[in-house]
């Protein structure tokens, strides 16, 4: 009763005052924080100077890139993609006064200071099981858009976000490290109430893998398909005028309801318009997967020009939500239905506050609500972020309200007078 309580009040915060504005509790989406640039909650006003001086920290460098919420707390990751990023993960509260509060490292800066790989590198996300255990990835490679050094091995950290205290470390044995690897994006796998049967599924976008992670016994395994590869055509990308070519494979991945003991992963590379699933019997057996080629599926149809994606979640109630990056949008699909253009609506879109949605995260909370970092990050790898506009945000989705009187909600079952809109029309 005492979360559940805790739970509505956070979201009467949510629903009334966001520090600088007033939203509507119906609202679909709505800002929670602001960013021009980045700035972190230093000990001193001379500890933040001197690391300005020193080249610690820089500001124009410092990128958001993963979001997770747990409770009254934001986590976010700043990978250190170029030099002078200080901290890699940090919390905001949810309730603060500012529209762009500072970030507080996490758990402290003693994590970010450290030497000889105990401590973090460059996180890029993470994800918070239903036990309270963030798993973090951290992916010990820095500088990635200047002269790229890998630090430390790949490592998978969890942390319990109640008392803020690192559980173990788990780094990815050097095997399934290939060169180039870009081991950029988790989902935690857990069907037992108190987290005992977990897994982690890691993804390799630039050498086309799946990591699988077993707590049971701290063992990992690897594997490749066909499927987790980009399509040529769609790794050309243009957004708000700016070209640029990414060949990113296998990125997002959304877990399905558990069903007769098993469970559907579904998975797309993120330079494609293809969405595939799989069941995770197959993936949680690394003598099974290696032999199941047949099992990886297409789902339907294809999400059409301009339909790459970065992070996809399944809220409660079935409905995938997913980060449209060359539209400004996000878009939703109910996975009872068949995945048919027809069946995939944009829920929200914005030109100017929704510019390259990178993360998304489903929180487990009650009731349920939605994390999305947007961060334009086409512009930032080309050194073109404007330091006088507002670049980096932290959104919430309200999932209930985003698919209401549309194909996603999984109570309309058939074409609506008013189905909302269509994704990709005919």
């Amino acid at each position: 009763m005492e979360k559940i309580l805790l739970s509505l009040v956070l979201w009467s915060i949510l629903a009334t005052s966001f520090g600088y504005g007033q939203i509507a509790s119906k609202a679909p989406l709505g800002t929670l924080y602001r960013w021009k640039q980045i700035d972190y909650e230093y000990p001193s006003a001379q500890a933040r100077q001197q690391a300005i001086n020193n080249r610690q920290f820089i500001q124009a460098n410092v990128i958001p890139l993963g979001v997770e919420r747990w409770k009254d707390r934001v986590f976010i990751s700043t990978p250190r993609w170029k030099s002078g990023t200080p901290a890699t993960l940090s919390t905001v509260p949810i309730g603060a006064s500012t529209e762009s509060p500072l970030l507080k490292p996490y758990p402290n800066w003693d994590w970010h200071n450290a030497v000889n790989c105990t401590g973090f590198t460059s996180v890029f996300r993470m994800s918070i099981d239903h036990c309270g255990v963030m798993w973090v990835l951290d992916s010990g490679q820095v500088d990635a858009f200047e002269a790229p050094r890998q630090l430390c091995p790949p490592t998978l950290y969890a942390i319990n976000v109640e008392t803020d205290t690192v559980l173990g470390s788990y780094p990815i044995p050097a095997e399934f490290v290939l060169q180039n690897s870009l081991i950029t994006n988790l989902v935690v796998d857990s069907r037992d109430a108190r987290c005992r049967d977990l897994h982690v599924y890691i993804a390799d976008a630039w050498r086309f893998g799946l990591i699988v992670f077993r707590l049971a016994d701290a063992a990992f395994w690897r594997f490749s398909h066909y499927s987790f590869y980009p399509e040529p055509l769609l790794s050309n990308y243009t957004l708000h005028g700016l070209n640029y070519q990414w060949s990113d494979g296998l990125f997002g991945m959304s877990l399905g309801k558990v069903q007769q003991g098993d469970r559907s992963l579904y998975y797309h590379s993120m330079s494609s318009s293809l969405e595939f699933v799989v069941k995770t019997s197959v993936i949680r057996d690394p003598a099974r997967v290696s032999n199941s080629v047949g099992e990886f599926a297409l789902l339907g149809d294809s999400r059409g020009a301009n339909g790459q994606v970065s992070a996809a979640a399944i809220d409660r109630n079935g409905v995938m939500f997913f980060n449209l990056i060359s539209r400004d949008s996000i878009g939703c699909w109910d996975t009872r239905k068949p995945y048919t253009t027809q069946n995939l609506v944009v829920v929200a879109q914005n030109n100017e506050t929704m510019i390259f949605p990178n993360d998304l995260r489903l929180d487990h909370e009650v009731p349920q609500m939605g994390w999305i970092i947007t961060n334009r990050l086409p512009m930032y790898q080309f050194n073109l972020i404007d330091p006088n506009a507002f670049n980096y945000r932290v959104m919430f989705l309200n999932p209930a309200a985003a698919v209401q009187n549309s194909l996603c909600q999984p109570e309309i079952l058939k074409s609506p007078d008013n189905q909302g809109v269509l994704l990709v029309s005919n």
